[in-house]
């Protein structure tokens, strides 16, 4: 017997033909109620007339596709202000959580968890009903800058503890204090080595901007639902399957971005490294 049959049998029962075919029927069963799930709702919509051809008309008009190229830009302009401000946070909450000063870090541990830990709904409304009742895009930037923030740190963090030690040590062997060595050696190639998973948060970010919609930022969202409830027939169907592909095209294009930057990383390390003799 191969040690691979032998853990998984420890771990776990080998599943007999009664089991498989279990198995098989559920799977089965699961397919069949999700279709009929899938083709209710396609039945009560289409009762509604939500797929009738007329409710693609407003979209023709010039002063809907600007509302939309509104949206869009208003999108735009909150994702690069949080995206930017909340990286900028995290690599400040990040270095600060791995201080040598007790109080420093326990305060940016706590800011830490705290933001993590808080609805970021709850966060955007509340900044936006007791802080910027008449500046919505404010609430909407702080309260992502926060949250995402907070996440960042964690990603930027274990970057940083994830860099071989030698090169810290080499730092300080070369005169270098604590604060220049993980502005200088550390923190570059922390970013560097989790860029993936920093690209990845700052595309929940972009994401998490529809969030605004609540609070009345006219974002792309709250121009879609604005659309959708003053053209005739209320034709929420064509403003979701309109307003979610844009939605899919920005995150697909930053995804893009971050394999290129990713990419372009690797070959300029490949130049940089010496060849073998």
């Amino acid at each position: 017997m191969s040690t691979r049959t032998a853990t998984a049998s420890v771990l776990y029962d080998t599943p007999g033909p009664k089991a498989r075919l279990r198995y098989r029927l559920f799977g089965i069963a699961s397919l069949l109620g999700i279709a009929g799930l899938l083709w209710y709702s396609y039945a009560k919509l289409a009762d509604a007339g939500q797929f009738d051809a007329e409710l693609w008309d407003p979209f023709l008009y010039a002063t809907v596709q600007e509302r939309i190229l509104n949206g869009m830009l208003a999108t735009l302009k909150a994702f690069a202000l949080a995206g930017v401000l909340s990286i900028v946070l995290g690599g400040l909450l990040a270095v600060g959580r791995l201080s040598d000063h007790k109080p420093v870090r326990t305060v940016c541990t706590v800011v830490v968890q705290f933001f993590r830990a808080m609805p970021l709904l709850i966060m955007i409304f509340a900044l936006y009903r007791g802080v910027f009742a008449s500046e919505p895009m404010a609430a909407l930037v702080l309260g992502l800058t926060l949250y995402n923030g907070a996440v960042q740190a964690e990603i930027i963090r274990t970057g940083i503890l994830a860099v071989p030690r030698g090169q810290g040590e080499a730092a300080y062997a070369l005169g270098l204090r604590k604060n220049q060595t993980m502005r200088l050696v550390l923190l570059p190639q922390a970013v560097k080595a989790m860029l993936p998973a920093i690209i990845g948060q700052l595309v929940v970010t972009l994401k998490d901007t529809s969030l605004g919609f609540i609070i009345t930022y006219p974002e792309l969202l709250y121009a879609g639902k604005l659309i959708a409830s003053n053209s005739p027939g209320y034709p929420y169907i064509p403003m979701i399957i309109v307003i979610g592909t844009l939605y899919i095209g920005l995150c697909l294009a930053l995804t893009a971005l971050a394999k290129w930057l990713e990419a372009r990383g690797r070959r300029g390390a490949n130049r940089r490294t010496p060849a073998a003799a």
